[in-house]
């Protein structure tokens, strides 16, 4: 007995002592982004003032990068979302000669690294003229997150029966219809899931952004955060943390309005059987 209680001590202890390194850099966000004289060091501000987050939101280039950033993760997700479904169904229905295969390496590139092949896709896009552009990086944003979709669509579809549709089939309505008006209402979980994952990840993403999109009027907000660290030395400790917070509610205000269709995505439950 003596024993289980030192385990489960040192289990919390460990619990705890991860939870503080996820607390403190969000508790000096908070501090900071209140704070006119911020600085490294978590404090309590010595006035309480919303400076900060009016320099941020009167900032034409912030808002600009907002809406860049809204653009290429919204329809990115809404794209994987979309394409993921129509690939998903007929590997869920449909026995084929290679779909083991194929399967397989759905599985294979959801472990590839991006880095490993953006000096081929840069140079691609160099060749094409693509450079620069917003929707050919979302499209390249898109393809590289269809093997994830398309992955764990397929699973979530796979909880879907299929005597459903087949009663469907039965009164008259097609694949098509069936897919839309009885698989998809029944996989929303699924579907919020995917959608929440793709939009989180892109929104967060810097380094594909970056190399692909040179004009600054054209950058998403997680590039232009780094426009706070000055060249020499210089940080606006309290614009940076205004920008973070701001930064993190799309993510946030998704995932609240989407955590009914999360929970129930993450136990299968698109669908039982009656």
């Amino acid at each position: 007995m003596v024993k289980h209680g030192i385990q489960r001590k040192i289990q919390y202890g460990i619990l705890v002592f991860l939870g503080l390194c996820f607390l403190l850099p969000l508790l000096w966000i908070i501090l900071a982004s209140f704070d006119p004289n911020a600085q490294q060091g978590i404090k309590m501000p010595s006035t309480w003032t919303l400076q900060n987050f009016k320099d941020v939101l009167s900032d034409e280039s912030n808002l600009r990068s907002f809406g860049v950033g809204l653009v290429l993760s919204g329809g990115q997700a809404i794209l994987v979302v979309a394409v993921s479904v129509l690939a998903a169904y007929p590997l869920s229905r449909y026995e084929m000669r290679f779909k083991k295969s194929f399967l397989l390496s759905i599985l294979f590139m959801t472990a590839l690294p991006i880095t490993a092949v953006m000096v081929p896709v840069f140079q691609m896009f160099l060749f094409f003229k693509m450079q620069n552009s917003i929707i050919a990086t979302m499209l390249f944003l898109t393809a590289s997150s269809l093997p994830y979709g398309i992955w764990m669509m397929k699973n979530f579809m796979d909880s879907v029966p299929i005597d459903l549709e087949e009663s469907a089939w039965i009164d008259g309505a097609s694949v098509w219809r069936g897919l839309r008006s009885i698989v998809a209402p029944l996989m929303l979980p699924g579907i919020a899931t995917i959608a929440i994952f793709t939009f989180s990840g892109s929104w967060g993403n810097f380094f594909v952004p970056y190399i692909l999109l040179q004009t600054p009027e054209k950058l998403p907000a997680s590039v232009t955060i780094y426009q706070f660290f000055g060249s020499h030395g210089m940080v606006e400790y309290g614009r940076l943390a205004a920008f973070s917070m701001l930064y993190t509610m799309p993510s946030v205000v998704l995932y609240i309005f989407s955590q009914r269709y999360m929970s129930k995505g993450f136990s299968m439950g698109g669908a039982t059987k009656g």
